[in-house]
């Protein structure tokens, strides 16, 4: 038991009782002490006498505090609430000599609620108390209500969601475009999605009767496009079609696939509001543009591939100078030679020779070759190959730090204003000469006057169209300068001769190097170990 004090009203004076702890109690604290006796409006006659006695005191004692007779004291509870107002804890004093024990549990409770707490009132724990009294000890005689927190919605989706997946690869590094593993078949039934609902949570309440609010909790709902049956509690997502099924921006989407054998004079061009599989080749001079990814089992020759989404072609690209593919997403092919490749994400081949090359993101030309030999690609990020140019010196250029459609487009507005400042240099002198003649006197004819209004309203409409390309154009200058982590990885050999673009920045190679990448730093490019 702690150990504890008492007042003493006796022949006109008040003292004070000490009560040393038992069986590893807490000794008393003076502080607590003196508190309770400030609360009481007793006052020390002499402080520094009393706190020696106090501290001299090793068994039970009484110390004088006052010659003048206090009021006697009743038994008294001081309350302490929580910071979160979830429990309150009592700390019982007892009653001087000549005072009242607190009757009974019903009286404590009523003093409780005087102090706000009315809530989660723990009557055991003060009928202990009553049976076996403990003062200046903590007891905790009431507990809040803690609030039930609810559970988040969540949605379990039965495909692959991982739209950055990289094509399986064999033990020898080179792609396995037989199991790609890049789109979602499903057939028509299969279970698409699953929504677990949200479980709302309950109010708490603190031990003064606040509520307390459980946390926030998440609610989500299925989204889905054509051809995906919804049931009747709006929880399962079912595929209606054959197809390929794919998740964008939290929404379900199942292509029907159109399939073929070859795309060639048999078939024409091929054009689908879904995905279509070819399981041959897709001859030159013949085009494939559908809304959902496009996956040829066999060659691309000199043909045109549009998609909204990937492209897959299992054995390459031989584009004779022609061919194209054009994917909304990723571009994955065996290899490419003499074509056009553009992918909003990232492109992945084992060779790529003599092709224009454009990602998102980035190009990897990995495997057994891995080789990018003569034209040009451009990714935002990195580029990475096992090769880059040749011994035979093909132009080869790599350029990264920028989105490839966006350079187009610095491109196209920097060829844009050269044109402008031709037409301005042609008007301008006419506009010049026409203002001097006005202002010796001159007289214009009808169709003259009406020749050099077109000219000054020609004018105007270049100059502004000039400062807004302008203004494009320094917005793209501030994107070509944040390049950020943008490189060129070599795992093997970069010959002499490739040119590297890094944002604004470029280099061709003096002399063949290996096993390098290539980063901008302070302005330039810096050639590093890998």
């Amino acid at each position: 038991m702690n150990g504890y004090f008492q007042l003493i009203n006796a022949n006109g004076m008040t003292s004070v009782r000490l009560v040393p702890p038992t069986d590893g109690g807490m000794a008393l604290n003076v502080n607590e002490l003196t508190d309770y006796l400030s609360l009481k409006n007793v006052k020390i006659d002499n402080l520094a006498g009393f706190y020696q006695a106090f501290s001299a005191a090793s068994a039970e004692t009484v110390i004088p505090v006052t010659g003048r007779q206090s009021y006697p004291q009743q038994e008294m509870l001081s309350v302490t609430i929580s910071d979160d107002h979830m429990t309150a804890t009592a700390r019982f004093y007892p009653p001087s000599n000549d005072g009242e024990l607190l009757k009974d549990a019903d009286e404590i409770i009523q003093d409780l609620k005087f102090r706000k707490v009315i809530v989660g009132i723990d009557e055991q724990a003060i009928k202990s108390f009553l049976a076996n009294r403990r003062y200046c000890e903590d007891i905790v005689v009431a507990r809040g209500i803690a609030p039930v927190h609810g559970t988040d919605a969540s949605i379990e989706y039965f495909f692959n969601t991982n739209l950055s997946v990289r094509p399986t690869r064999n033990e020898d590094g080179s792609v396995d475009f037989f199991h790609l593993n890049t789109i979602n078949h499903c057939k028509e039934g299969d279970l698409l999605a699953r929504l677990t609902k949200e479980v709302e949570g309950k109010l708490g309440q603190s031990v003064t009767g606040d509520p307390i609010r459980p946390r926030q909790i998440k609610r989500l709902s299925l989204k889905y496009g054509n051809n995906i049956d919804i049931n009747e509690e709006k929880t399962e997502l079912r595929s209606k079609v054959n197809g390929h099924v794919s998740l964008v921006t939290e929404k379900v989407f199942v292509s029907d696939v159109y399939e073929v054998e070859n795309v060639g004079t048999a078939t024409g061009n091929v054009e689908s509001e879904g995905s279509v599989v070819v399981n041959g080749n897709v001859l030159s001079g013949f085009a494939v543009h559908a809304k959902g990814n496009v996956e040829v089992r066999g060659v691309v020759e000199g043909a045109e591939i549009v998609s909204d989404g990937d492209i897959i072609v299992a054995r390459g690209i031989n584009g004779m100078g022609k061919g194209i593919l054009k994917a909304g997403g990723r571009v994955i092919m065996k290899y490419a030679e003499n074509a056009t490749i553009i992918a909003g994400d990232y492109v992945e081949s084992e060779s790529i020779l003599h092709s224009n090359v454009s990602a998102g993101t980035e190009v990897r030309v990995e495997g057994k070759k891995g080789f990018i030999a003569g034209g040009i690609v451009r990714a935002t990020e990195k580029i990475t190959c096992k090769t880059l140019g040749s011994e035979m010196g093909a132009d080869t250029v790599v350029e990264v730090g920028m989105d490839p459609q966006q350079k187009k487009i610095y491109q196209e507005l920097q060829k844009e204003i050269g044109e402008i400042q031709k037409n301005l240099a042609n008007i301008e002198p006419i506009l010049a000469n026409a203002t001097a003649r006005l202002r010796r006197g001159e007289k214009f004819k009808p169709e003259q006057v009406k020749y050099i209004q077109s000219l000054s309203e020609a004018n105007k409409q270049q100059s502004a169209r000039m400062e807004e390309v302008k203004a494009q154009l320094r917005g793209l200058d501030e994107k070509m300068r944040g390049e950020g982590n943008a490189c060129v990885i070599v795992t093997g050999d970069a010959y002499q001769g490739s040119k590297i673009a890094i944002g604004d920045v470029s280099m061709v190679l003096r002399k063949s190097m290996a096993y390098t990448r290539f980063i901008k730093d302070k302005g330039d490019i810096r050639a590093t170990a890998i």
